[in-house]
């Protein structure tokens, strides 16, 4: 993924453009020239692709990786597949540019002027995404503004990627996704032995989840636990640790009346992953290694 800081030069308003900006924007429509011809003298082969995106699939690491889950509102909870699996699907798909620029950027306002854009250079098909991010972050005290470049940059960053993810699934055959997403979701259930769910378990202890909090999530206790559970559990971890939810609102504080019997009552029951942030200080821990 490409990511541009470039001032705008185009408009009614717009200054002429400088020498070295005028030969920058030559060059880009030359490469941009040769990218679609390269393109359409090697087009994708979609048996190959399809091979590649199955193969990628059914490894651990890129399946832990492949979905996102936090809260929206008081009962819903959004999930999906995430950036990571937008660009691995993108890569073995082939002959697809994606990227993000900042065509502005307001201090005094507070807030930047974004685009997103995915671009099948070989079916001349693009999508794009323009939209506003706020110098701010959501905390339990409220909205804080933001001021240091670094931290504007990583959330304008934030927010742009997942921009950036809509726009490649857009471009993308909705069913190469959609198996793409079903055969992670089968090695990550396929990955549920009692090594990995220990090691899931001692990942979510160094971020101050207990195994209490765990069973009282999933709806049963860590016997009765299903592949499909295991599944759950480290997509939200993995939500965790990318900070799209924070630990609080996946695992409220414990409640006395959260009791075995209850979770025995619930073992035919499954609730939706919920929650946004690791504890600061807690360095992410890989659940499951094979």
């Amino acid at each position: 993924m490409t990511t541009d800081n470039l001032p705008a030069t185009t408009g009614p308003f717009a200054k002429p453009a400088s020498q070295a900006t005028a030969i920058e924007q030559a060059s880009r429509v030359a490469e941009v020239q040769a990218r679609v011809t390269v393109a359409q003298a090697c087009p994708r082969n979609m048996d190959r692709a399809q091979m590649l995106m199955r193969e990628v699939c059914a490894t651990p690491a890129l399946a832990k990786r492949a979905f996102f889950s936090y809260p929206k509102g008081d009962a819903t909870t959004v999930e999906g597949p995430s950036i990571k699996l937008a660009e691995e699907l993108a890569r073995v798909f082939g002959n697809i540019d994606y990227g993000l620029t900042e065509l502005r950027r307001d201090d005094e306002a507070g807030e930047s002027e974004m685009m997103a854009f995915a671009w099948d250079i070989e079916a001349n098909t693009r999508t794009t995404r323009t939209f506003i991010v706020k110098h701010a972050i959501d905390t339990r005290r409220g909205r804080k503004q933001i001021t240091e470049l670094r931290d504007i940059t990583a959330n304008n960053n934030n927010f742009g990627g997942r921009a950036v993810r809509e726009c490649i699934y857009k471009v993308l055959p909705s069913w190469f996704r959609e198996e793409a997403e079903r055969l992670c979701r089968e090695t990550l259930a396929s990955n549920a032995t009692p090594e990995n769910i220990a090691a899931m378990i001692s990942a979510y202890s160094k971020a101050s989840v207990t195994l209490d909090q765990l069973e009282a999530k999933v709806g049963r206790t860590r016997a009765k636990w299903t592949p499909q559970d295991y599944a759950q559990l480290t997509t939200l971890y993995q939500s965790l640790v990318n900070r799209e939810i924070t630990r609080d609102e996946a695992f409220p504080p414990e409640g006395t009346d959260d009791t075995m019997a209850a979770l025995e009552a619930q073992a035919t029951q499954t609730e939706e992953p919920q929650g946004r942030l690791v504890p600061e200080g807690v360095l992410p821990i890989d659940p499951g290694a094979s």
